[in-house]
């Protein structure tokens, strides 16, 4: 005897009323979302850079007029141009003592600041105060500050600590010195902010389970602390050492736009900026050095990743 089976009617989905529809269906739909942001990077992002590449080819000038291929010529002449080696030493010099420095002091700041304790949060807003302040405020108070007759000076011999002023801002290596000090403390607060939201990963169990065992506050610093933060402590190095190579308002607003004695503090982006402007500048050399510039800083994004792609190992 054959069986019969009854199917219960299907239902269709309920449709949205009437004048809630959104018609998502259209293929060019995705595409009117991002033509804003597609626009805004295709004009100041793309065709600035690629503009660039060409220009560095040839020997462009500010005011236009014909221009004309060199080939290679504008990396031939970095090559033989003592100022270049000059500039990349100071930036080079610049990056090795400002990534240790803006490592580790946010991170002892945010610890710092990371504790309840009464009026915590007056020392976490002095702390960023600095970084929302202009550069060039910042940099000509730090001008006068270490000028010769500055306040510096002024309670250095006051002290009796020194006789002559100190030429923090005459003598080569004194004015990077002055600069990296300024972009130390220009910057704290702002990887202390990275760090604070770091350490909010770092299990408080971790710490009492340590202190147990005996782990004093150094040892839980090194083993608990530092472990929980490597991603970020890698990725703030990686920032202050792109920052450094591309560093210009300290060292330019400290030697008044000059360089320092001789131009011997020129950095990388001041050396660019020189040989770009004024009516007869060279926009072909200038963007060979930016294309230069551009290899230093993809270094460290490529430690970066390759760390990265260990840690996911």
């Amino acid at each position: 005897m054959a069986s019969t089976t009854i199917s219960r009617p299907v239902k269709s989905p309920a449709k949205p009323p009437v004048g809630t529809r959104v018609r998502t269906n259209k293929w060019f739909t995705p595409w009117i979302l991002v033509a804003p942001a597609l626009l805004w990077l295709l004009v100041f992002n793309v065709w600035p850079s690629l503009n660039t590449i060409r220009m560095a080819f040839t020997n462009a000038k500010p005011l236009g007029g014909k221009e004309r291929y060199v080939g290679v010529q504008n990396f031939q002449q970095i090559l033989e141009d003592d100022q270049v080696m000059n500039a990349l030493l100071n930036s080079v010099v610049y990056m090795v003592i400002c990534v240790p420095l803006l490592t580790l002091l946010p991170l002892l700041l945010a610890i710092l600041v990371e504790k309840p304790l009464k009026g915590i949060a007056f020392f976490r807003t002095a702390f960023y105060t600095p970084v929302i302040a202009s550069a060039v405020v910042v940099g000509l108070m730090w001008s006068w500050l270490l000028d010769s007759r500055g306040a510096v000076n002024n309670l250095a011999q006051a002290l009796h600590v020194v006789t002559e002023p100190i030429p923090f801002l005459t003598d080569r290596w004194l004015v990077i010195i002055s600069a990296i000090s300024l972009t130390v403390w220009k910057g704290l607060g702002y990887y202390m902010i990275v760090y604070l939201a770091a350490l909010g990963n770092v299990g408080k169990e971790l710490h009492e389970a340590a202190a147990i065992d005996g782990a004093g506050a150094v040892r839980r610093f090194w083993s608990v602390t530092v472990p929980g933060v490597r991603g970020a402590m890698g990725l703030v190095a990686v920032l202050v050492a792109i920052s450094a190579l591309r560093v210009f308002s300290e060292v330019f607003i400290l030697t008044g736009g000059k360089g320092g004695p001789g131009g011997e503090d020129l950095t990388m982006v001041m050396l660019i900026q020189q040989y770009a402007r004024g009516f007869t500048g060279n926009l072909g050399y200038a963007s060979a050095l930016s294309i230069l510039l551009f290899l230093l800083t993809l270094i460290p994004m490529l430690v970066l990743a390759r760390l990265n792609s260990k840690g996911d190992k």
